[in-house]
């Protein structure tokens, strides 16, 4: 993939963000050197370097040798989750807001070898195949000022949660048990809330929206959804089930309607939609409703959401969460583009951590610049 290179007003933005970063990141290093080791490489993942690995990312720092850099990931005393919190609190303070919406998914890794922690061959997204590679999930924030990268879990599958001898050389936490994607769902969705990251929505493919425990959670914890479902989903329909691709197939003409998911690269993302309500409100005002996607001219290919939330809802509400899901994968674009997400060469559970959380933090501090640019750029194009 291409590499977008920064312009020169994301650079000029860059020096007195990082300072404030840093300054926020202090007191998570008890000692000065690593402190100012990961400014330098969060410096690093902003920077021009081809690649963002140890190596290129030393010699951007000065340095002679990537010694630095592997004892910043590896053996420096430092908490990536209390790094991950003070994240949240930027992202809160800079980008999300009420209105806003969490999104859930996972991306690919991919990784020669087999020592690298919860390496393995399985489906990649990243690749569209099945892979040897880690596989990482995410939770995305999608707010009206950007959107961001919150929280990261990696998956860690079920040959490597009961293998003691390549846990202990991973340096795998004794603690850390096999989880489902949802499972590792739920628990950064918990975090989340917890920062204060308020959401009208959530929203996910359907690794998340056909597993019915992460649905009951969302509802437990009254947080409105729009979730994408295999076909092959069921609900109960005149006190029967039946698949949701059937119920597709029996709607109306009538009920088709036409609306934008959202802008993409090419412009609005123009689909025919269909919504119908299952059941009536619930006792605290909520409803159910089946979200049907098709494609404009191919009517046989269509996707499918469940949606749960205040009965007032209107449909284009639901069709924007449902679009705003695109925005996870604009933030992994960026990320491995721009940040060096994908570019790391530790192999262990906390070096893993480490990297990934930087460079969410490096994007998160390059969103909040983009940001406050596009006002002065809109105001420059209209004087032009």
């Amino acid at each position: 993939m291409a590499k977008d290179r920064p312009t020169s007003e994301d650079v000029c933005g860059w020096a007195g963000e990082l300072e404030a970063v840093g300054r926020r990141v202090a007191g998570r290093f008890a000692r000065a050197e690593p402190r100012r080791r990961a400014l330098a490489y969060l410096t690093g993942l902003l920077g021009t370097a081809e690649r963002k690995n140890g190596w290129q990312l030393a010699e951007q720092a000065g340095d002679g040798t990537p010694y630095a850099v592997q004892h910043l990931l590896g053996r420096a005393a430092w908490d990536a989750d209390a790094v991950r919190d003070d994240l949240q609190a930027y992202v809160v303070e800079h980008l999300a807001g009420p209105g806003g919406v969490l999104i859930v998914d996972e991306t690919g890794f991919l990784k020669k070898g087999a020592k690298s922690a919860g390496v393995q061959r399985q489906y990649s997204g990243t690749a569209g195949r099945v892979e040897n590679c880690q596989v990482g999930v995410f939770l995305a924030v999608a707010g009206r000022h950007g959107h961001a990268l919150l929280d990261r879990e990696l998956y860690l599958p079920k040959d490597w949660a009961g293998d003691q001898a390549r846990r202990k050389e991973a340096g795998i936490p004794e603690a850390v048990t096999f989880a489902t994607k949802p499972r590792l769902a739920e628990r950064m969705l918990r975090r989340a809330w917890r920062a204060g990251v308020a959401a009208a929505w959530v929203t996910g493919d359907a690794v998340y929206g056909s597993d019915g425990d992460f649905r009951r959670f969302l509802e437990q914890n009254e947080q409105p959804y729009v979730l994408a479902v295999r076909s092959d989903q069921r609900l109960w329909v005149d006190l029967a089930q039946g698949r949701v691709d059937v119920i597709a197939d029996g709607l109306p003409a009538g009920a088709w309607r036409r609306a934008s998911a959202g802008s993409g690269a090419k412009g609005p993302r123009w689909y025919d939609w269909a919504v119908r309500a299952h059941g009536p409100a619930d006792g605290r005002g909520w409803r159910l409703w089946l979200l049907v996607r098709r494609h404009r001219e191919r009517h046989g290919e269509r996707a499918y959401y469940l949606c749960r939330g205040p009965a007032a809802t209107a449909w284009r509400e639901l069709v924007r969460v449902a679009g705003r899901r695109w925005a996870v994968e604009e933030c992994f674009e960026a990320a491995k583009g721009e940040c060096g997400l994908d570019e790391y060469e530790v192999r262990s559970w906390v070096g893993w951590h480490r990297h990934v959380t930087l460079s969410m933090f490096a994007l998160a501090v390059l969103t909040v610049i983009r940001a406050r640019a596009t006002p002065a750029r809109r105001k420059k194009g209209t004087r032009g």
